[in-house]
């Protein structure tokens, strides 16, 4: 990107030069507007998550990885390496050890499966790994049809997810930022007394005031917006 930019500035005139770089920017960076009163009043102006771009375009290329045509998928975009979450891995890994090579996780929204596919070079060593996916009900109807396996189980809720097994690791990543009450969540998971709880990729702000915002997703990924 920054490549385009520095052309562009070659090539176009000042004002041009300018007006296409908006446009890029616009187009390729994450934006929050805000703040709004309550989740609620941010989430009556959003798409939302569950629209079926958003589904379809994640079902495309988690396909692709599935079927070794891509290596890493992360929000519907693929990539041709993987970007571990060392701490994550180091953290799952920590927790198999203490569990005879037992690894048990509860992955709360967790898309179709992305850490799974993305962590397979170090689960596959182990000897018991399981991997309980919770999320919305159209992603779990996708997720069930085209990856679900032995290892792999896709759930509507928490407590569908208990009855398969009780997890030894919750895995809470890029999610609790975008529920009406994370608090609740928080507070429904720890009820299930797992040893570990795993957050990552989770915005916070130095305050103790919840602040409302909406997320505009560059149009490169997909036309969405949520708070």
């Amino acid at each position: 990107m920054n490549r385009i930019k520095e052309k562009l500035k070659v090539l176009c005139p000042s004002i041009i030069y300018r007006f296409l770089r908006r446009i890029i920017e616009e187009n390729n960076e994450i934006r929050f507007e805000g703040t709004y009163l309550t989740w609620q009043d941010a989430n009556a102006q959003c798409s939302g998550y569950s629209s079926k771009e958003i589904l379809g375009k994640i079902l495309v290329a988690t396909m692709k990885v599935k079927k070794g045509e891509a290596v890493y998928e992360r929000d519907s975009m693929i990539f041709d390496q993987i970007e571990y979450s060392w701490p994550v891995v180091s953290g799952l890994m920590w927790v198999a050890a203490g569990n005879g090579g037992s690894l048990k996780v509860l992955d709360f929204g967790g898309s179709l499966g992305s850490r799974y596919f993305e962590n397979l070079f170090f689960l596959d060593s182990l000897p018991h790994i399981s991997w309980n996916v919770i999320e919305q009900a159209k992603f779990v109807e996708a997720g069930q049809k085209h990856f679900q396996n032995k290892q792999l189980k896709f759930f509507k809720s928490i407590e569908d997810s208990l009855e398969d097994n009780t997890p030894n690791v919750i895995l809470l990543s890029s999610v609790l930022q975008y529920l009406p009450d994370s608090g609740e969540t928080i507070d429904s998971l720890k009820g299930i007394n797992c040893e570990v709880i795993i957050i990552d990729r989770t915005i916070v702000n130095s305050s103790n005031i919840n602040r409302a915002y909406i997320q505009h997703v560059p149009a490169s990924i997909y036309n969405a917006s949520y708070p």
